[in-house]
């Protein structure tokens, strides 16, 4: 496998190139914006920009020794580090250490195997302490190839709770403050304001905005080989975003990871509007005792449906409702007589919910709390 083009985004990448020809790009840089809009792929991009033998005014030249080694992802100054499950069974810093470097490599294998593999959504993943410490002590050796390295540490807000702490984040100070010479480092995150102040302070931060349907239907049929009336439909739900396009696509005969997470978000809501309060304890009962912070991407599918809802309510169009859904809410808005107004502390209260999960408390509790809490909001008097 090698990477494809980064795609759209054409004029950011050639003033990107243009600031490469000059030498004026940033040594630590914050690449921020929705998720799956392409941030880590224009991380790679970029890692291939300042690794070209021969860049030019459009980027790097992808036929040069280390273009051709960075599009394979075997780069050996190429350094990309991203959230992981925490492995089992390391029991000592040590051991943590080493598992951790071990599943980053699997995955690095997986992505060269599968480049378009569906986003996995409902695990608890981190940036560990031990793997911003080793981090570090790469920054500290000698490029390999020539006189640059590039570290891109991608959904960097990883960082901040880990283990209810941030000393992952401070581990990486020292360097954002003060990169060795040639090398640079490149953050991504989806929520920049998770990120530590101090964080945010020592790097140039670059928004990336969304594509628009058009780039995202040309890409999943002429990059990622979908049909075109498939890939019309889930560019339709994809808010600009390919990593969400393509997590919406069929897995293995089944639906697609964020169509089951959809589907999850649409059942706690029905829960909290149903007449009584025994759908909310069931709802809540069937999460494990552990693991919150799986329930993040959850929790932002569910504050889509409310939006949604809200949309509805106030006689708006451009929802996600699937024709069945869209039966059943206007249904619901009519028994309930749910208000715009109500929905918009239901918002509230989902937020709230995302930071308890980030702060991994007991899921069971925070579900019932959460959906308690809607109920009351979406349909008191």
């Amino acid at each position: 496998m090698t990477l494809h083009r980064h795609w759209g985004h054409d004029s950011l990448l050639s003033a990107l190139a243009r600031a490469r020809l000059k030498e004026s790009l940033p040594a630590a840089l914050l690449i921020h914006g929705g998720k799956g809009v392409g941030k880590q792929h224009l991380a790679l991009w970029l890692g291939r920009l300042l690794l070209c033998d021969s860049p030019g005014s459009t980027g790097p030249c992808d036929e040069c020794g280390s273009c051709a080694l960075a599009l394979k992802l075997i780069h050996p100054d190429l350094h990309w580090y991203f959230p992981l499950p925490r492995p089992k069974e390391a029991s000592t810093p040590q051991k943590l250490a080493e598992a951790l470097e071990s599943a980053r490599v699997e995955m690095l294998e997986e992505i060269r195997r599968n480049p378009f593999r569906p986003v996995q959504v409902g695990e608890a993943r981190s940036l560990y302490l031990a793997a911003a410490r080793h981090l570090r002590r790469q920054t500290q050796r000698r490029p390999s190839r020539g006189d640059k390295q590039v570290f891109i540490i991608a959904d960097a807000e990883s960082l901040a709770p880990q283990e209810s702490s941030s000393e992952a984040a401070n581990a990486l100070l020292k360097v954002l403050e003060e990169p060795p010479p040639g090398t640079s480092l490149i953050l991504t995150s989806s929520e920049p304001g998770r990120l530590l102040p101090t964080i945010r302070s020592r790097t140039a931060q670059l928004h990336l905005p969304p594509l628009s349907l058009a780039e995202v239907t040309e890409f999943l049929i002429r990059i990622a080989g979908i049909e075109k009336e498939q890939a019309g439909r889930v560019a339709a739900a994809s808010q600009g975003s390919i990593g969400r396009a393509l997590g919406f696509l069929p897995d293995n005969g089944g639906p697609g990871p964020f169509t089951q997470t959809r589907t999850a978000a649409l059942g706690l809501l029905w829960a909290a509007l149903a007449p009584e309060p025994l759908p909310s304890f069931e709802a809540a009962a069937g999460f494990k005792a552990t693991g919150a912070r799986g329930l993040l991407e959850l929790l932002n599918f569910l504050e889509e449906c409310l939006r949604d809802l809200a949309v509805t309510a106030s006689g708006g169009e451009g929802t996600a409702w699937s024709p069945e859904e869209a039966k059943t809410v206007e249904a619901i808005l009519v028994r309930k007589a749910i208000h715009p107004t109500s929905v918009a502390a239901a918002l509230r209260s989902v937020a709230e919910a995302r930071k308890m999960a980030a702060g991994n408390v007991n899921p069971q509790l925070l579900v019932f709390g959460l959906l308690h809490d809607l109920r009351r909001g979406l349909l008191s008097p």
